[in-house]
Formats: structure tokens, C-alpha cells, sequence
């Protein structure tokens, strides 16, 4: 592999790193995502995270700098601007889970909605991009000619480079792109009244373009750098965790994702209910079927909002639960029922409005209760989402923050029933995005995986618990639960 920087925008944090030829990260660094509020909602504040990257680059040792011969940019999907010839923003970079463009998807009746899932792969929804090119063009006062749409990793590439292009995983998350064909839809563009040719042209994650004289300079980099979108950050962490067909990748950060790869596309009228989710794999080689659960690692900032804890009071009642379970100490009789729909509802009714709930409280009830019930309310969302798939796995592999939490990764394993494999690097998005940029294979021993067993005791007791609790479900409306 070639020396790389790094750069995964995620929704709550920017990770920088440099990574040697051999994949050792050298040099790292974190962010809180910088953003701003418009009239509609908070949106990037893309001048900061330019000079959060320009910062990291020019603290790196010089041999580190000189060295390097890739940067591979990865972020969330859906997220994206108006981004002009002289790369000025002509509307604001749009979060992934902004619901700006609403109304066009509201409008769409159950035929436009079977033509959108069946052209691309994806359930008609407010989240991808095609909505907010929508609302952008509407209300952009600068006239639409020579305009592209980009992604907010695709707006960073074309900043380093001068260049503006698309990736195809990134793409087959807009609601714009034809998912068998690999081509921009005029047929889906023109069901949101926007001109296709504001799509720029598409690039694998292995097909760079040259770092601009101009950042060269003032960066330090060596002039020959080659810049790479290598794609949608669930995506790009399959690759680096060296996913093969037939595994089952859970990507967990702000979100919690379920990955799978194919040989095909599943346009069927089954996965179009379930509203999963099909895309191409950043190297080209599958399709993908995938599914978002808002509500993942966010779900440690509502705790500590909802009960006042710290980071470190919530980290630290996390472990001692964890103690207490694993050694038989807690009563399930005294947990509530959380459903952690805090940021909305999963597949299959996936509402952005959905909001969670907390049910069976006693007189009794202890901040240590609620914790415990909403990580058991999260491993019973991810199971219940599994199931759409319809998979027959044997293999789960588990990426991201999860991956430090025992009590979280304990629960999910014994209530699936099924053992887990899980990294303890803990920037697999990261090494594969090296790996992507250099049209290399990683590989899943490369993270170092440690097995999380299912303790089918403990998997008995939390379904009999759920079991227990589906009448006061059924009474609250949550009949899928």
C-alpha cells in the first residue's frame, strides 16, 4: 500500500491519521464535526473542517509528510452541497439526516415510490440526496449553469484538487443513480425537476486525482499526492474489514449500520417494505443491502443529557453493569422497557419523525436501570433489523465505538443468540480507506478480532424478558417490538 492520510467526516467527529505503507497509523487525530445553523437547520461549516485537515497535515513530522503518496477521504452519505466551477458553495453542505426536501417525498404516490425503489435500489425517503438537490436548486439565487452536486467528502476532494467528481457508493446513496446501470438517472431526475447534468462525472475509490499546486504549497505535501474518494464510511469500513459475501457487517458511530454483501441487487417487493437499502461496493465488485439505525452510539449523549451523568459517570456505569451481568447480578424483572428511537425509527418503518419511549418504570427505578434498558433496547433494535435480511450468516463482524462497550456487545450476542466478531482496532474505516485508495484487499485478522460468545442462559432469560414485556408494548402501539 502507499503512505496515506486519512480523513472520515462522520456526523459527530472528523478522524484524521497517516498511515504507513504497511497500514501501521502513525499519527491520528479527532474533531468534533464542525457545524453551523441556517434558517432550516444546522448544516457544515465546511471552512472549519478545511482548516481542521490543513492543521492536521502540517503538524505531522515532515519525513511523515514527505512520505505521503495518498489521501483517502470517506464520510457519511446523503450529506452535500451546490458546489460551482470555482468550487464556491452555492448552497449550504446539508447534513445526511436533514429533512429540508421533505415535501417533494411526501408528494410521491405508490407507484413513483415502486419506480424510485426499482431504479435505484433505495426506499423513497427524505434522508438521500435527491430531495435536498431539490430544495437546493430552489433556493439557490445564483442560477443553477455549470453547477455540481457533491457530497461533503466529494467537496473536500475537489477543494485539495480543483477538480469535482462523484463516487459510486456515495452516488448509490442520492436516489439519483441507476443502480444496475452505474449511470445518473434522468428518469429519477426528472421526478425531482433537476437537471442531471448537476451530477459531475463518477470515479472509483482506486481512480485519484492530483493534489492542486496551490494546497501542495501551502500544506507542505509532496506535489505528486493523489486524492481519493473512497466512498460512504459503512461501506468503505466493509472493506476494511475485509467483508466477504455471506458475513454480516455491523458498523456502529452516531448510527449503527447493517451491511451485507451481494451479487446482485434485492429489488423485490419484500425488501422494498422492509425499506432496506441497495448500493454499490466501493471497489466495484458487489452490490450491497444495508440498513441504518439512527440511533447507535448517539445514544450515549441522550443518557447523559436525560440523567445528568458526565462522559466518565456514563462510562463508568456502563462497566459496572457490564461486571454485574456478565456475573449473573442483574434483576430483569427491574429493567425498563427502552425503545432508543431517539433520532427516529429503523427499517421497516424508518420515520425520521419516530421518537423513543421508556415504559414499565417502578417507584424504584435507578439511573442504572434506564443505561442498562437502553443498551438492551439498542441490541434488540439491531436484532429486529437483522431479521429483514433474511440471512443465514454465521459470521458477524462489529466495527466502531461499539466495539470498547462489553455490555453492549454482551447483550447483542446473547440476545441474538449468535457470537460475535469484533475488531479491537479502532479505526477499521480508516484502514480501509487506505486500502481502497490503494487497490489493495485488507483483511479482517489485520484488526485484530476478539470472539464475544452467546451465553444461551442469558439468551433465554432476555427473550423470556421481552416475551414478558410485548403486552405493555402492544398497549403503547409498538406492535413490531
Amino acid at each position: 500500500m502507499k503512505p496515506t492520510i486519512t480523513i472520515d467526516i462522520g456526523t459527530t467527529r472528523i478522524k484524521l491519521g497517516f498511515f504507513d505503507g504497511d497500514g501501521h497509523q502513525l499519527a491520528s487525530d479527532k474533531q468534533p464535526t464542525p457545524n453551523v445553523t441556517d434558517s432550516w437547520g444546522v448544516v457544515y461549516d465546511v471552512d472549519a473542517l478545511l482548516a481542521i485537515i490543513v492543521r492536521f497535515v502540517r503538524s505531522l513530522d515532515p519525513a511523515h509528510r514527505e512520505a505521503v503518496a495518498r489521501i483517502a477521504i470517506a464520510g457519511v452519505g446523503e450529506s452535500g452541497g451546490l458546489v460551482g466551477p470555482g468550487l464556491e458553495l452555492r448552497s449550504p453542505m446539508i447534513l445526511w439526516h436533514d429533512q429540508r426536501g421533505a415535501a417533494l417525498i411526501n408528494g410521491l404516490d405508490h407507484a413513483a415510490r415502486t419506480r424510485v425503489y426499482r431504479r435505484t435500489g433505495l426506499p423513497a425517503n427524505a434522508n438521500y440526496s435527491l430531495s435536498k438537490v431539490a430544495w437546493a436548486v430552489a433556493h439557490t439565487t445564483y442560477g443553477t449553469e455549470d453547477l455540481r452536486w457533491l457530497n461533503v467528502s466529494e467537496y473536500v476532494a475537489a477543494w485539495l484538487t480543483g477538480h469535482r467528481w462523484a463516487e459510486y457508493s456515495l452516488a448509490s446513496r442520492t436516489m439519483a443513480l441507476d443502480l444496475r446501470a452505474g449511470e445518473w438517472s434522468p428518469e429519477m431526475c426528472a421526478l425531482a425537476g433537476v437537471d442531471p447534468a448537476l451530477f459531475p462525472g463518477l470515479r472509483r475509490a482506486d481512480q485519484g486525482q492530483e493534489l492542486s499546486a496551490t494546497v501542495a504549497r501551502d500544506t507542505g505535501l509532496p506535489a505528486e499526492v493523489s486524492v481519493h474518494v473512497v466512498g460512504h464510511d459503512h461501506m468503505v469500513g466493509a472493506a476494511g474489514a475485509g467483508l466477504r459475501k455471506g458475513e454480516v457487517l455491523n458498523s456502529t458511530g452516531t448510527t449503527e449500520g447493517v451491511l451485507l454483501l451481494r451479487d446482485e441487487p434485492s429489488l423485490d417487493d419484500y425488501s422494498a417494505r422492509s425499506m432496506l437499502a441497495n448500493g454499490l461496493a466501493c471497489d466495484g465488485s458487489a452490490y450491497t443491502l444495508f440498513a441504518s439505525i439512527p440511533t447507535g452510539g448517539s445514544a450515549f449523549e441522550t443518557l447523559q443529557r436525560m440523567l445528568g451523568m458526565s462522559e466518565s459517570m456514563l462510562a463508568t456505569c456502563v462497566a459496572a453493569l457490564s461486571e454485574r451481568y456478565l456475573s449473573g447480578q442483574i434483576d430483569l424483572a427491574a429493567v425498563p422497557v427502552v425503545v432508543p428511537q431517539f433520532r427516529g425509527s429503523p427499517p421497516p418503518e424508518k420515520s425520521a419523525a419516530a421518537r423513543g419511549l421508556i415504559a414499565n418504570l417502578g417507584s424504584g427505578v435507578r439511573a442504572e436501570d434506564i443505561v442498562f434498558g437502553c443498551f438492551l433496547g439498542l441490541a434488540i433494535q439491531f436484532a429486529t433489523v437483522l431479521e429483514l435480511f433474511r440471512s443465514d450468516a454465521t459470521t458477524i463482524k462489529v466495527i466502531g465505538p461499539a466495539s470498547e462497550n462489553r455490555l453492549w456487545l454482551h447483550l447483542k450476542a446473547d440476545f441474538l443468540g449468535a457470537d460475535l466478531s469484533v475488531s479491537t482496532f479502532p479505526e477499521v474505516v480508516s484502514r480501509g480507506a487506505q486500502a481502497l485508495a490503494s487497490a489493495h484487499t485488507s483483511d479482517w485478522d489485520s484488526c485484530d478480532p476478539w470472539l464475544v460468545e452467546a451465553d444461551p442462559g442469558r439468551h433465554a432469560q432476555l427473550r423470556e424478558w421481552r416475551e414478558s414485556m410485548r403486552p405493555v408494548m402492544r398497549n403503547l402501539g409498538q406492535l413490531s417490538w
